[in-house]
């Protein structure tokens, strides 16, 4: 058994009597993992907590408070998690105010199979487990390393396989626009398979990934043809830190860049608030 589920269970335990509920794992009776809304009444459901595999629990919160939006909360997130949650809450999709943040640390295991950066919590109220250092992402670097000839071709045979199935967009906590621009037929007509080049629709969610991207890799684990696409929102971040010292989920103040147009219409860089 994972040394953490006890701890972690003493922690939302200890949470419980102060919120509504806790947002975690459960394991079902089939044996499925899911998010769900541990609460006090019902103790003896913590017996079936889980930690693995992780789920997109930010997005969770962001629909229970849309009904609730007054309900104080708990929730369970890892690393990439809570900088999901902190910059859904920049762009006022979540209000944490009244939410409790219980820090789950990310193990060696764990941070290699997402090639994970930041395998750690930060602003997190509780945390379970021990925060480990980041591990290298040999994907993203292998890719970065390629000349633009080979960047191209290696993008169309994977874009080849791509069935325009949505489930990259679907279960990203990140993507919450009102009007999708993927649905807009002027930018990705439908029943084109396989995709035409240029891919405008990964163009456009790649674009609106900018400043946006936690590297949780929900899109590469939702996607049935198996396209490393996170490879591209990875790179993108890296060109944001450098041209705008900015990283998602690491400071709740700081604005994202594409926040930053003040009423005179200059462009802000410092990334604070005004």
């Amino acid at each position: 058994m994972d040394e953490r589920i006890t701890p972690l269970r003493q922690a939302i335990e200890k949470v419980l009597p102060e919120v509504e509920g806790v947002i975690g794992l459960k394991r079902g009776p089939a044996g499925h993992i899911a998010p769900h809304l541990f609460q006090k009444e019902r103790p003896q459901e913590l017996n079936d907590l889980s930690l693995w595999p992780k789920y997109p629990v930010p997005d969770t919160m962001r629909l229970i408070q849309k009904a609730h939006p007054e309900a104080k909360l708990g929730i369970v997130c890892r690393g990439c998690e809570e900088r999901g949650l902190v910059e859904m809450f920049k762009h006022t999709q979540v209000n944490l105010k009244n939410v409790t943040l219980i820090g789950l640390e990310c193990n060696q295991d764990e941070a290699t199979f997402c090639r994970c950066a930041k395998p750690y919590t930060l602003h997190a109220d509780l945390r379970v487990g021990a925060a480990i250092e980041g591990v290298p992402d040999p994907l993203t670097d292998e890719f970065a390393a390629k000349s633009p000839e080979e960047k191209l071709a290696y993008w169309k045979d994977q874009f080849q396989r791509c069935i325009k199935c949505y489930g990259c967009r679907n279960t990203c906590p990140q993507c919450f626009c009102n009007v999708c621009a993927l649905e807009d037929e002027t930018w990705v007509p439908t029943a084109w398979l396989p995709m035409p080049m240029p891919p405008m629709y990964h163009l456009v969610r790649a674009m609106h990934m900018t400043a946006k991207c936690v590297a949780c890799r929900e899109c590469e684990e939702t996607c049935p043809a198996g396209i490393p696409m996170a490879i591209q929102y990875r790179l993108i971040a890296r060109d944001v830190k450098e041209m705008y010292g900015y990283e998602t989920g690491v400071s709740m103040e700081a604005k994202p860049p594409q926040l930053l147009v003040l009423a005179d219409g200059e462009f802000d860089k410092t990334g604070l608030p005004h």
